[in-house]
């Protein structure tokens, strides 16, 4: 009996042993989970995403960095100081075209000396009514020139508020500094060629002024000097013959 069941038991271990050696099938094999190593790829993933972000945003702040340098540097389309150039340019001739005594202090002193003053006693009354008439032409003169300026300077108001309007438009849309600054420099332009004009104006009236109180004066003196004479003592009325109607 003992020797029937040997067989069986021999048969039975070799087919456990041969089924233990045999190789797995792939299918049956088990994959491994490692959680830190996980851990760490996706913390080293992410690191690597956030420094693509940093350099993405990087390059963003410089490329807006190159187009504001860009903006500050535009120079302005508009400019109106050729137009403020020439309207001084306007003003001045017309302070140079003051007729007789003009802006000129050696012809000012040489014409005091001559028509101006206290009256010569030696000369004679034809003189003394040359030299007043002489006096009305200068004052004359004068008060033209300065009407002339005044008309030069009421001209160019228009011309002011239209440059005026243009650079402050040019200024709010400016894009940059530059070409902020650069209109509010025209427009400090534009005020100085404002005050030129009112200083033109000024001196045109002022020169016009100064002629006629001159003459006034030099009249009171020689109304004092034709009065003298007439009343100085000399030979007086002798009757003549005078022929009239032929």
């Amino acid at each position: 009996m003992n020797r029937s069941r040997f067989p069986i038991s021999v048969s039975s271990l070799a087919l456990v042993l041969a089924l233990s050696l045999a190789p797995l099938d792939a299918s049956d094999a088990q994959i491994v989970f490692d959680p830190t190593n996980y851990a760490q790829n996706v913390m080293t993933a992410a690191n690597t995403l956030q420094q693509i972000n940093n350099q993405i945003t990087s390059l963003q702040n410089e490329a807006r960095m190159i187009v504001n340098q860009a903006r500050n540097l535009a120079n302005l389309p508009y400019s109106s100081l050729q137009t403020i150039q020439q309207s001084i340019a306007q003003t001045q001739q017309l302070l140079h075209q003051a007729q007789r005594i003009a802006y000129d202090v050696q012809q000012i002193d040489q014409a005091f000396s001559t028509h101006y003053g206290a009256a010569n006693v030696s000369v004679s009354s034809a003189s003394l009514i040359d030299g007043a008439r002489q006096r009305w032409q200068n004052s004359l003169s004068g008060f033209q020139d300065a009407l002339r300026v005044q008309a030069g300077i009421v001209q160019g108001i228009e011309t002011a508020r239209s440059e005026a309007s243009a650079l402050i438009s040019s200024s709010q849309s400016a894009v940059g500094a530059l070409q902020a600054s650069q209109a509010g420099n025209q427009l400090l332009a534009l005020q100085s060629k404002q005050l030129a004009d009112v200083t033109a104006l000024l001196a045109s009236q002022g020169r016009a002024q100064s002629l006629e109180m001159a003459r006034s004066a030099e009249a009171q003196e020689q109304a004092r000097e034709q009065m003298r004479r007439f009343i100085a003592p000399g030979q007086g009325y002798q009757p003549g013959n005078v022929s009239m109607f032929r």
